[in-house]
C-alpha cells in the first residue's frame, strides 16, 4: 500500500473556512496510517503550537506551516487585497524562525484585507523553508490558467532559483460530484476542475522540463467525507449567506481528509507525485519549539558589584548544586546564563532583606529569617530571581505613578520575599500563607503573579513596561473566541432559513454554563438528546452539523489581562500580530501555549474595586482635606465589622450577594479571619459547610478535632478544613511531608489524580504511624490506621471544593478596606461606587438605591452644581450630605461632554440661560448630549421647563455656530457677538415657555428613567398612591418571601434537600400559600420560549423603593390572557399595574411568587372598592371648599358611594356619606381633580372583602 502525506491543510483555525478539529484531525491522520502531516492555514500561526503538541503526542511528526498571501506590489501597499497563494513548511528550526516572521511581518506590516507578504520578503525570510506552489490561486497556477505559459515558467524559475530543491509545484482534483444538483455540480467542475485538468497538465510538465518535483495534494478543509455539508453551513456562516442562496460561496465537497488510497485514486497515471510527499517529509527535521524561560534582562544598579569569585565556575556548580545541569550549566551559553541567574539572586536578596527590615522594624524574627532564606534559595536554584525583579520594579513604578496596587492576588501572596519586595501587602506568616503553593521546591514550573491595578492605572503602567524593554518584547496574549453550542445551534438554524423562534428554542434546551460542549449538553438535557434522536427532520438536521462545528474557532481576541514579555523580540519566537485594543502587539498563540516555549507571562489585571478606593480616597481628600492611608486602617475596627455584621454589603468587594448577606447577618463577623473564611466557603460546594462555621463561632456546636495534632492548623476556623494551606501544613505536621511533597499532595487532590493519590497515601500513613506525636494519643496501630483512613478520605471529599487561603486573605483584605470606607466615609464612597458603573444602567440603579436606604439624598443633575462624576455635597444644614448626580452618567452626554461642561463653569462662572450656556460650549457638547442633559433635568436650573428647551435647542445651536464662525474670521469675539449687555450669552428670553406646553408627567418621568437608570425627580406610581397605598408595598412583598424562604430553608434540611421534579410526596409537605395583592410599574417585560415554545414572560416591577422579578411561566401566562372576556390587554413596559399574588412553596419547596391576576391601576377603584372617601381637614371646612368638591363630584358621575372625612385637632374624625346623586367613578382623571383642589394623599379607599 503507497503512502501519503498532506501537505495543504486548513484547519478550524483558518476562521470559518477550515473544519478540521486539532485533536480530531491528528487522531484521523494517525488512523490512516500517515507518518506526519502539515498544518497550513490561510495567513496565520494561529495552530502551530497546539497541532504540534498533539501530533507529538500521538507520534505524527508535525511539519509546520502556512498557506501565505504573497502580494504582487510591496507588502506595505495597499492595492491589491490578497495576492497570490503559496504554501511555506518549516523544515528546520531556522525555517521555523523565518516562518514566524514572515507571518508577524505579512500582519503588522502588510495586512490590507488580508496579512500579506511579498517576494522582498521571502528573499530576505526563506532558509529553511519549502514551498510549494498552492491551489489554482496561487501564482504558477494562475498564470497557466490565463494562458500565460512563459510567465508561469519564470515565476517556478524564480522561486526554484530561490528555494533550490525545497520547491515543489503542487497538483490537486476536485471534481464536483458529490451531493450537488447537476447543474451545480456542471458549475463548479466548469470553474474549478476543468482549471485543475489544464493547470496539472502544464505543471506536470514544468516539473519535467525544470526539474521541479511535483506533490500530490488535496485542498483539506473538513475532516470526513460526510462533513461537507457542515462546512458548507461554515461557510454560509462566513458570509452572512444562506444556504439556499443559489449566489453563495461553494467548494466542490472533495475537501475532506483523504487516504492514501483515495489519492492515489486520484492520481492513478503519477504515482511519483504521491511519493514525493513522503520524501518531502522526510525532508523535515524533528526540532523543538520548547525552551527555557528567556526572561527580559533586569538593570541592576551599576553600584550593586557582582561578586566575581562566586561567578566562576566551581562556584556556580556549589551554589546550584544539583540544578545547575538543570538549568542548563553544561549547555552552550550555560554558564554566562547562571552567572547573571547568580547576580540577580545577590541583588534580589539585598532587595529583599532591606524590605523585610520595613516590613518587621522590631526584628526579623527566626522563623521570618528561615521562610525568607527558603524562598531565596528556591527561587535562585528555579533560575527565577530575574522575574521577582521586574514584578517588583513595575510594581513599585505604579506605586510612584500613583496607580493604586492591589493587596495581591493568588498564591504569590504565600511568599514572603513578595511581601518584603512589596510586590503583596499580606503578612503571610501572620496568615500560615505558604509559598510551596506558589512555587513548589520539587518541580520547576514557571511563577505566575498576577497584579491588580486600578482601571486607569493598569494601562499606565503597561505603558511603562513597554518603554523600558521596548514594544518589541512585550505583546497580549491572543484569544480564540469559539462556537458554543447555544450559538452554533442558532448560527445553523440562520444559515438554514430557520424561524428564529425556533431557533432559540433549541439553543434554550443547552444547559447555561462556561465551556459547555455540546457532549456535555446531550447528557445534562434529555429533552436535547429526544430532539436529536427523534426530533423533526429539520432539528436533526442542525444538531447533526452542529456536533460537527461545535468548539470551531470562530473569531480572535485579546486576553483581558494577559501580557508577555521575553529578553529578546518577541518574532524570535512567537508570532505576533497588531492588536485590536491599543498599540501593543498580540500574540498568535494563545496563553496555553506561550510559557512552555519559554515566555515570561504576567496579568495585569484592571480591578474596578481598586478605581472605587482611588476615586473615593481622592473625594475624601477634596471634601473634608483628610488624607487616608487605605494600607494602615486599623484591622479590628467595630464600625466596619457591623457593616459586614447588618449584611450591608451592596458595593462591597465579593460581599455582595444576598445570599452572602444572609450569613453574614448569621455569622456577625468581628475578625479579619470571619472575612477569609466567609470569601472561601461561600461558593458551590463548601457553602454547606458555613451554618457549621457560624454554629462553632457562637459555641452553639462543638468545636472538635479528629486528633490533638490538629488543633493549631483548625482552631482558626473551628475545627473546620476550609483552605488547601491546611491540608498541606497538616500533612508536614501529621506524616512529616515537606513542603513540596505537601503541594504535590495539594495539587493531586485538587485535580482528582487518582494515581498521584494513590502514590502518596502509603507515604501518609506510614508518616503517620511512623509519627510518636501522632502515635501518642491513639490506641493502638488499628485504631491510628482506622483515623489515617478516616482523615485522608475526609480530605479527598474536602478536595472537590478546597480554596486557596492565599487568595481568600486577599481578596478578604480588600473587601474590609472597601468596608472601612464605607463605615466611615459612606457619601464619597458609595458616589465613587455609582460613578464605576456609570452608563451600567443594570447596576448603577442598585448603588443608588442603596444610597437612598443609607439616607442619603440623589440631587438632580445640574449644569450648574454637578461635576462629570456624582460627588458628595453638603445639603443646607451644613452637616450632613447629598450625592449629586454626575453629568457623565446620563446616557449620551459621555465623559468628554460631561468634563467640558463643568471645565467651562469653572473657567465662566454658572450658566445664566440657556443661550450662554449653549454660547458658551462652542460646540464642545453636540445635539445629542445637549438634549439628553435638557431631557435628563440637568438644565432645570435655568427656570425653563423641558419642552420649551427642546423647541429652542436648534436656533441656539444655529446662533451659537454663526458666533464660532464671525469669531474665526475676525469678526469681533464670540462673547461680543451674542446678544445682551452682561457679556455672556445670548437673549435670555429666547426661550419662550408658552411656545408648546410642559412635557407630559409620565413622557418626562420616562425620558429620566431611560437617560439616568431611575426615576428621579418623581415616580410614575406616586399618581397612584391613593390606591397603591390601601395594599402591600414590594418590600413588604420581598419581606414576605423572605420569610417564607427561611422556614423552607428548615423544611428541605428536614427533608433532605429541595424537592425533586415528580416527587410528589415530597411536594404535599410544602404548606399553604397566601394571597396578596400590589401595584407596580413594570419597568420592563422579557418575552421568551420555553421548551415546549410556548410564550412566557419576565416581568420587572417596581415602586419607589424596591424592585421585582416576576416569571409568568407559560400555562398561568395563557391562562392569564385567555381570562374574563378574553380582551385583557398583554403586558407591556412602562404600565401601571395592580397584581394580585400567590406566595407559597414552588415545585421544590423553595419560596416562589406566582401571579394570580392582574388589571390596569386605573381598574382598582371601579372594580375592588366599596367606597371612596375624600379628607377633609377641619379648617378647610368652608362653603366654597364644599361648593368646589361638589362641583367636582358632580363631574365624574358613577356607581361608588362617595364618604366625606373630616379631620379634626385630637386625631379624631368625623365621616359624612354624601347622596347618591354625588357617586363617583374614581378613575385617574378624578384623582387628578382632587389632587389639583386639595393636594396629593386626600383620597382613599375602603376596599370589597
Amino acid at each position: 500500500m503507497q503512502n501519503f502525506v498532506h501537505f495543504h491543510l486548513h484547519t478550524t483555525y483558518s476562521l470559518l473556512d477550515g473544519a478540521c478539529h486539532v485533536n480530531k484531525l491528528v487522531k484521523r491522520v494517525k488512523q490512516l496510517g500517515m507518518p506526519a502531516c502539515a498544518i497550513t492555514d490561510h495567513g496565520v500561526l494561529y495552530g502551530l503550537k497546539h497541532f504540534y503538541d498533539v501530533c507529538r503526542k500521538e507520534g505524527v511528526k508535525p511539519i509546520l506551516g502556512c498557506e501565505a498571501y504573497v502580494a504582487t506590489e510591496p507588502h506595505t501597499e495597499r492595492n491589491s487585497r490578497s495576492g497570490n497563494h503559496l504554501v511555506l513548511l518549516a523544515k528546520n528550526k531556522a525555517g521555523y524562525r523565518n516562518l514566524v516572521q514572515l507571518a508577524s511581518i505579512a500582519y503588522t506590516e502588510g495586512f490590507y484585507y488580508r496579512p500579506r507578504i511579498d517576494k522582498a520578503l521571502l528573499e530576505r525570510h526563506h532558509e529553511g523553508l519549502v514551498a510549494t506552489s498552492a491551489c489554482l490561486a496561487g501564482e504558477i497556477p494562475r498564470f497557466i490558467a490565463d494562458g500565460n505559459l512563459q510567465e508561469a515558467e519564470a515565476a517556478a524559475r524564480w522561486y526554484q532559483n530561490l528555494f533550490g530543491e525545497d520547491f515543489y509545484l503542487e497538483i490537486m482534483l476536485h471534481k464536483a460530484d458529490e451531493g450537488l444538483a447537476p447543474e451545480v455540480a456542471s458549475a463548479i467542475n466548469q470553474e474549478v476542475y476543468a482549471s485543475q485538468l489544464r493547470v496539472n497538465e502544464q505543471i506536470l510538465r514544468l516539473g519535467a522540463d525544470l526539474g521541479i518535483k511535483v506533490v500530490a495534494t488535496n485542498d483539506v478543509h473538513y475532516l470526513m467525507k460526510e462533513d461537507a455539508d457542515a462546512h458548507d453551513i461554515l461557510l454560509c456562516v462566513n458570509t452572512g449567506k444562506k444556504y439556499s442562496d443559489p449566489g453563495r460561496l461553494r467548494y466542490t465537497r472533495q475537501e475532506w481528509l483523504k487516504s492514501s488510497e483515495e489519492m492515489a485514486a486520484l492520481f492513478p497515471e503519477h504515482p511519483e507525485a504521491l511519493a514525493n510527499t513522503l520524501d518531502l517529509a522526510a525532508k523535515i527535521e524533528e526540532y523543538t519549539l520548547e525552551s527555557k524561560p528567556i526572561m527580559p534582562v533586569f538593570p541592576i544598579p551599576a553600584d550593586f558589584a557582582e561578586d566575581a569569585a562566586s561567578a566562576e565556575q566551581v562556584a556556580l556548580r556549589e551554589t546550584f548544586g544539583k540544578q545547575f545541569e538543570t538549568l542548563g550549566g553544561n549547555a552552550p551559553g550555560g554558564l554566562e546564563r547562571l552567572r547573571r541567574i547568580k547576580y540577580e539572586s545577590d541583588y534580589l536578596e539585598h532587595l529583599a532583606r532591606a524590605g523585610a527590615k520595613r516590613r518587621w522594624p522590631g526584628g526579623v524574627a527566626p522563623e521570618v529569617e528561615e521562610r525568607l532564606g527558603f524562598e531565596l534559595k528556591t527561587i535562585r536554584n528555579m533560575g527565577f530571581p530575574g522575574y521577582f525583579l521586574i514584578v517588583q520594579d513595575f510594581i513599585a513604578a505604579a506605586r510612584k505613578m500613583g496607580v493604586i496596587v492591589g493587596p495581591g492576588r493568588g498564591s504569590a501572596a504565600g511568599s514572603v520575599v513578595a511581601y518584603c519586595l512589596g510586590i503583596t501587602n499580606i503578612d503571610p506568616i501572620a496568615y500560615d500563607l505558604l509559598f510551596e503553593r506558589f512555587l513548589n521546591p520539587d518541580r520547576i514550573s514557571m511563577p505566575d503573579i498576577d497584579v491588580d491595578f486600578d482601571d486607569a492605572g493598569r494601562d499606565r503602567v503597561l505603558s511603562w513596561v513597554v518603554d523600558k524593554y521596548g514594544a518589541d518584547h512585550v505583546a497580549h496574549i491572543i484569544t480564540f473566541g469559539t462556537m458554543a453550542p447555544k450559538v452554533c445551534i442558532k448560527d445553523v438554524a440562520r444559515a438554514l432559513d430557520v424561524d428564529i423562534p425556533e431557533a432559540n428554542r433549541l439553543a434554550g434546551l443547552v444547559p447555561d454554563g462556561p465551556k459547555t460542549t455540546l457532549d456535555d449538553a446531550f447528557k445534562a438535557s434529555p429533552d436535547l438528546r429526544n430532539e436529536l434522536e427523534h426530533g423533526s427532520e429539520m432539528s436533526r438536521r442542525i444538531l447533526g452539523i452542529v456536533q460537527k462545528l461545535d468548539g470551531s474557532v470562530r473569531q480572535v481576541g485579546v486576553h483581558a489581562c494577559g501580557v508577555i514579555s521575553s529578553r529578546d523580540p518577541l518574532t524570535d519566537a512567537i508570532p505576533v500580530k497588531p492588536s485590536d485594543k491599543d498599540a501593543l502587539l498580540c500574540t498568535q498563540f494563545d496563553g496555553h501555549f506561550v510559557e512552555p516555549i519559554g515566555l515570561l507571562k504576567m496579568d495585569f489585571l484592571g480591578l474596578k474595586t481598586l478605581t472605587v478606593l482611588k476615586e473615593c480616597l481622592a473625594s475624601i481628600q477634596e471634601a473634608r482635606g483628610e488624607t487616608v492611608d487605605i494600607e494602615s486602617i486599623p484591622l479590628d475596627d467595630a464600625e466596619t465589622f457591623a457593616v459586614f455584621s447588618r449584611g450591608d454589603t451592596t458595593g462591597l468587594f465579593q460581599f455582595e450577594s444576598d445570599g452572602m448577606k444572609k450569613h453574614l447577618r448569621a455569622l456577625q463577623p468581628n475578625r479579619i479571619e470571619d472575612l477569609v473564611a466567609m470569601n472561601a466557603l461561600y461558593r458551590p460546594g463548601p457553602m454547606q459547610y458555613i451554618p457549621q462555621y457560624i454554629e462553632r463561632k457562637h459555641g452553639r456546636e462543638r468545636v472538635s478535632y479528629d486528633h490533638p495534632m490538629m488543633e493549631p492548623f483548625l482552631k482558626t476556623t473551628y475545627g473546620i478544613t476550609v483552605y488547601q494551606e491546611q491540608v498541606m501544613l497538616l500533612s508536614r505536621a501529621l506524616a512529616g511531608f515537606t513542603r513540596g511533597q505537601s503541594d504535590t499532595l495539594r495539587k493531586a487532590m485538587g485535580k482528582k489524580d487518582e494515581k498521584m493519590m494513590n502514590e502518596m497515601k502509603p507515604k501518609f500513613v506510614d508518616g503517620c504511624l511512623a509519627n510518636a506525636e501522632f502515635m501518642k494519643q491513639c490506641r493502638g496501630q488499628d485504631a491510628a490506621r482506622q483515623l489515617v483512613d478516616k482523615i485522608w478520605e475526609d480530605w479527598k471529599s474536602f478536595a472537590q471544593y478546597a480554596f486557596n487561603k492565599s487568595h481568600s486573605v486577599c481578596y478578604a483584605y480588600l473587601a474590609y478596606q472597601t468596608g472601612y470606607l464605607k463605615a466611615h466615609y459612606a457619601p464619597e464612597y458609595m458616589c465613587a461606587q455609582i460613578t464605576s458603573e456609570m452608563g451600567n444602567f443594570d447596576k448603577m440603579p442598585v448603588f443608588i438605591a442603596e444610597a437612598v436606604a443609607m439616607g442619603y439624598r440623589i440631587l438632580p443633575p445640574c449644569i450648574n452644581q454637578s461635576s462629570a462624576i456624582f460627588l458628595p455635597e453638603r445639603l443646607e444644614d451644613g452637616e450632613s450630605f447629598g450625592l449629586r448626580y454626575g453629568l457623565a452618567g446620563i446616557k449620551g452626554v459621555g465623559l468628554g461632554a460631561a468634563q467640558a461642561v463643568a471645565a467651562e463653569r469653572k473657567r465662566g462662572g454658572p450658566y445664566r440661560s440657556f443661550g450662554d450656556f449653549v454660547g458658551r460650549l462652542g460646540g464642545a457638547v453636540n445635539k445629542k448630549a445637549l438634549e439628553s442633559l435638557i431631557l435628563s433635568g440637568a438644565l432645570d436650573c435655568l427656570g425653563h421647563h423641558r419642552a420649551a428647551l427642546l423647541e429652542e435647542l436648534p436656533r441656539a445651536l444655529v446662533r451659537a455656530d454663526k458666533a464660532m464662525k464671525d469669531k474665526a474670521s475676525g469678526q469681533g469675539s464670540l462673547f461680543d457677538l451674542m446678544s445682551g449687555d452682561d457679556g455672556g450669552g445670548f437673549d435670555e428670553d429666547a426661550v419662550d415657555d408658552k411656545a408648546v406646553p410642559p412635557m407630559p408627567r409620565l413622557e418626562r418621568l420616562r425620558f429620566e428613567k431611560d437617560l439616568l437608570g431611575i426615576f428621579l425627580s418623581d415616580h410614575p406610581i406616586s399618581r397612584y398612591q391613593d390606591v397603591a397605598s390601601q395594599f402591600c408595598s414590594l418590600a413588604e412583598i420581598k419581606g414576605m418571601l423572605d420569610a417564607l424562604e427561611s422556614q423552607l430553608a428548615v423544611v428541605r434540611a428536614n427533608n433532605g434537600g429541595a424537592a425533586a421534579k415528580g416527587d410528589d410526596e415530597r411536594r404535599r409537605k410544602r404548606g399553604p400559600s397566601q394571597t396578596a395583592m400590589f401595584c407596580a410599574y413594570v419597568s420592563d417585560v422579557t418575552a421568551k420560549n420555553d421548551r415546549q415554545n410556548r410564550r412566557w414572560v419576565s416581568l420587572k416591577v417596581e415602586d419607589a423603593d424596591t424592585t421585582l422579578e416576576i416569571p409568568v411561566f407559560a400555562r398561568t401566562y395563557q391562562a392569564l390572557l385567555n381570562g374574563g372576556d378574553g380582551s385583557r390587554a398583554d403586558f407591556a413596559k412602562n404600565t401601571v399595574l395592580h397584581f394580585t399574588v400567590e406566595i407559597g412553596p414552588g415545585w421544590t419547596n423553595e419560596a416562589s411568587l406566582t401571579l394570580v391576576d392582574y388589571m390596569p391601576v386605573e381598574h382598582v377603584p371601579l372594580r375592588l372598592s366599596k367606597k371612596v372617601r375624600v379628607a377633609l381637614e377641619q379648617d378647610e371646612m368652608t362653603a366654597e371648599t364644599f361648593t368646589a368638591l361638589r362641583a367636582l363630584l358632580e363631574r365624574h358621575p358613577g356607581k361608588i358611594p362617595t364618604q366625606i372625612v373630616v379631620k379634626h385637632d385630637g386625631a379624631t374624625e368625623t365621616y359624612i356619606d354624601v347622596g347618591r346623586d354625588l357617586y363617583v367613578m374614581p378613575d385617574t382623571t378624578f384623582l387628578d381633580d382632587v389632587e389639583h383642589l386639595l393636594g396629593r394623599g386626600r383620597v382613599s379607599f375602603q376596599m370589597r372583602g
